[in-house]
């Protein structure tokens, strides 16, 4: 594991939550649920591009544990990737803890971007329902990133359906418990919110873990299942390359050399 691919992962994290949670805490009252939501995507592509070839950018422990999963990465890198996201995730949040600050009456005590559920969640909606509609919106989420960094043809576009994934979770999300699917992003704004945003911070942690669970499992049977995976493999061979090449754990040939394999391959 490169020192660079941890850094990667911190850094991404960072600016997750600091653009992410910063549209939400800043700009919320002005953009509403689909700016918000809209912020987060585009702000995840633009990562995404800047460092999906270091790290694969996961910026996420939800994804991280379903790559891990799926057997592209080792324990070691999976626990090396968490450490960087919730630590990275504190800095971004302590960034616009910061920011937010200078803003005249901008209250960032109790709410500040954290998730909830019961008297915190907009439409009130209980921990059990929170809980169901966590596992559920990570599921999608993470099932689309296994799949779109699958060997398949999609040169080029990787990043967007993950973007455009993460966008729709958050359009649906917000109204109920503030839309974590991301454990990190959860941590990191309820740290400085203190109150009852820590008291709640369990289900914003476990719920999106096992939906990452699930995604890898129903993706295994799906994309990795013995019937009918040759032929997928004969009729789509893995490109070279992507913006998000790393990520697929394919290989990506040197122009004139041999190939390269990524270090989600090795």
């Amino acid at each position: 594991m490169e020192t660079r691919t941890v850094v990667a992962e911190f850094i991404g994290t960072a600016m997750l939550v600091l653009f992410g949670v910063g549209s939400l805490v800043l700009a919320g009252d002005y953009i509403n649920a689909l700016g918000i939501s809209l912020a987060f995507g585009f702000t995840l592509i633009a990562i995404a591009f800047a460092l999906g070839r270091i790290s694969g950018c996961h910026i996420n422990p939800a994804v991280t544990l379903g790559v891990l999963l799926a057997r592209r990465i080792d324990i070691r890198t999976a626990v090396q990737y968490w450490v960087a996201q919730f630590v990275g995730a504190i800095v971004g949040a302590a960034i616009l803890f910061l920011l937010a600050n200078q803003v005249p009456r901008l209250q960032t005590a109790g709410a500040f971007g954290s998730n909830g559920y019961g008297g915190r969640s907009p439409v009130g909606m209980g921990a059990g329902g929170a809980f169901l509609a966590e596992v559920l919106l990570t599921f999608l989420l993470v099932f689309v990133f296994l799949t779109v960094t699958h060997a398949v043809p999609m040169v080029g576009a990787e990043p967007v359906p993950v973007g455009l994934a993460l966008a729709a979770v958050n359009l649906i999300g917000i109204p109920l418990t503030w839309a974590s699917v991301n454990p990190a992003r959860s941590f990191g704004p309820a740290i400085f919110a203190g109150g009852d945003a820590l008291g709640q911070l369990w289900l914003f942690i476990v719920a999106p873990l096992v939906g990452g669970v699930l995604a890898a499992a129903v993706h295994r049977f799906t994309h990795l299942h013995p019937a009918g995976q040759a032929d997928r493999e004969e009729a789509h061979p893995p490109p070279a390359t992507g913006p998000w090449g790393r990520m697929r754990g394919g290989h990506r040939p040197e122009a004139g050399g041999p190939e390269t394999k990524g270090p989600e391959a090795a």
